[in-house]
């Protein structure tokens, strides 16, 4: 069984990470858990409140195979957190980071997305909200997930893609990922 840390942050989009948590743990036997850097309530974008007993530190310790660090509007702002170190940590140690929408962000500044292949919203969102970018070259304008050396990234509207890239990366059967893909692209056939 597969274990993915997800963090979420005050004003969390609540699109981003609901299709890893409501199907990852439930159809695919993964082990997800929630921490945030301060425990306790933490408010989505849509006003749903959260309450999330572990901090930060607690992620190396449990030792999950994938972090992913959800988008909303604190990323871009001052009180972004630093959690380069923890992103750092995780994937020098052979683990999964993957960012999606101003979870890209916290990937940019932690320096993981200056040699490697990713994506975002557009190039200037990282360029500028993210100190220490120097990635540019390695920027794919893509609408979908990129996945590259233990990475992934994905713009906010690309949940699916993302969740499957994630799914993919954690080891979940090829014949899963493809079942969930088809599952969620079913009504735009």
């Amino acid at each position: 069984m597969g274990k993915v840390a997800i963090i979420l942050t005050q004003g969390f989009a609540d699109w981003e990470y609901a299709l890893i948590a409501g199907t990852g743990g439930p159809f695919y036997g993964l082990d997800v858990q929630f921490f945030a850097p301060e425990t306790g309530e933490v408010r989505s974008q849509g006003g749903l409140v959260a309450v999330v007993s572990q901090p930060l530190d607690e992620i190396i310790k449990w030792s999950p195979d994938a972090v992913v660090v959800v988008g909303g509007t604190i990323w871009a702002s001052e009180d972004a957190p630093d959690i380069s170190n923890l992103l750092q940590d995780q994937h020098s140690g052979g683990g999964v980071v993957a960012g999606i929408c101003g979870g890209t962000l916290a990937l940019a500044r932690a320096k993981l997305l200056n040699d490697t292949l990713h994506t975002s919203h557009n190039l200037d969102f990282l360029v500028e909200n993210a100190k220490g970018y120097a990635g540019a070259e390695h920027f794919s304008k893509s609408s979908s997930a990129v996945s590259e050396n233990r990475i992934i990234t994905a713009p906010g509207t690309a949940p699916v893609n993302f969740t499957a890239a994630v799914f993919e990366s954690i080891g979940l059967d090829q014949s899963a990922v493809l079942q969930f893909k088809q599952m969620l692209a079913a009504e735009h056939a």
